[in-house]
């Protein structure tokens, strides 16, 4: 990754930009439609509904499959999640299918682990492997193991929550301490007359790491652009890497509740 370049170009030759998508057009498929039949209607619902002939990027969101159907989360009478059995090998080369129809320029995989990238990665015939794997990444949750992982197969690590949770819902975990009033962030971000939010982007940008840093209000937008007018120090660095505590602020697993699902785990 060039951060003066503001993109970085991914294992199939197509680029995505370091900071935020802005007009990038990537697309989710959902976990309730995991099932090899349901991948390219889905995506050409969403081409639809975006008035698009292609997107530049298609993940699958989870390795987690959910009942397909119209309940975007299928729940039972009890209120839990109904849950269903996939092979993700058979979802991946859906897919490539998808990718080779031209509909999308490029495939990845969002909230796998290790394990799950290996298997794809493993799988005989592969055709494309993922560009990318977007997992929640920021000074309390680095993900340091997944990243070498994924830099070792020129995996692009996409990082959401970049800036801690932003906003309030049933998956965040409100009792997790606020990243962007850290002492050693606000530290570092007073000694470069920066705000603590553009030291916590700036470290994911030095790192190799994309960042997700979405916002509706134009003067943050502005704002977070000045992530390339300055640079961090190796000392700035190794202080941010000793913030990790494998702190999620998106607790999945309490709303999933899935034996299989990644998030109980860093890497």
């Amino acid at each position: 990754m060039d951060p003066k370049s503001q993109r970085v170009k991914l294992n199939d030759g197509h680029f995505i930009p370091v900071l935020g998508f802005g007009t990038y057009a990537p697309e989710e498929l959902w976990c309730n439609s995991l099932q090899p039949e349901l991948v390219r209607p889905a995506l050409e619902k969403s081409l639809q509904n975006l008035q698009l002939d292609h997107v530049d990027l298609y993940i699958i969101h989870s390795p987690v499959s959910l009942k397909p159907g119209n309940k975007f989360v299928p729940k039972d009478e009890s209120g839990k999640l109904i849950f269903d059995s996939v092979d993700l090998c058979h979802t991946w080369e859906a897919l490539e299918k998808c990718k080779d129809a031209g509909l999308t320029k490029s495939i990845g995989v969002s909230n796998f682990n290790h394990k799950q990238l290996e298997k794809i990665l493993n799988k005989p015939g592969l055709k494309y492997k993922p560009v990318c794997n977007q997992v929640e990444c920021h000074p309390y949750l680095n993900q340091s193991k997944l990243l070498e992982f994924c830099k070792s197969h020129d995996i692009v690590l996409v990082a959401y929550a970049a800036l801690g949770a932003q906003l309030l819902s049933e998956w965040v975990n409100s009792n997790n301490p606020i990243l962007l009033e850290d002492p050693v962030l606000c530290a570092i971000a007073k000694k470069h007359k920066q705000t603590p939010a553009l030291v916590a982007l700036r470290y994911q940008v030095q790192r190799g790491v994309v960042v997700l840093a979405k916002s509706f209000n134009k003067k943050r937008i502005k704002e977070n652009m000045q992530v390339f007018d300055f640079e961090l120090t190796p000392e700035d660095m190794k202080a941010i890497d000793g913030l990790n505590r494998n702190i999620r602020y998106y607790d999945f697993q309490k709303g999933i509740g899935h034996p299989e699902y990644p998030f109980s785990e860093e890497y």
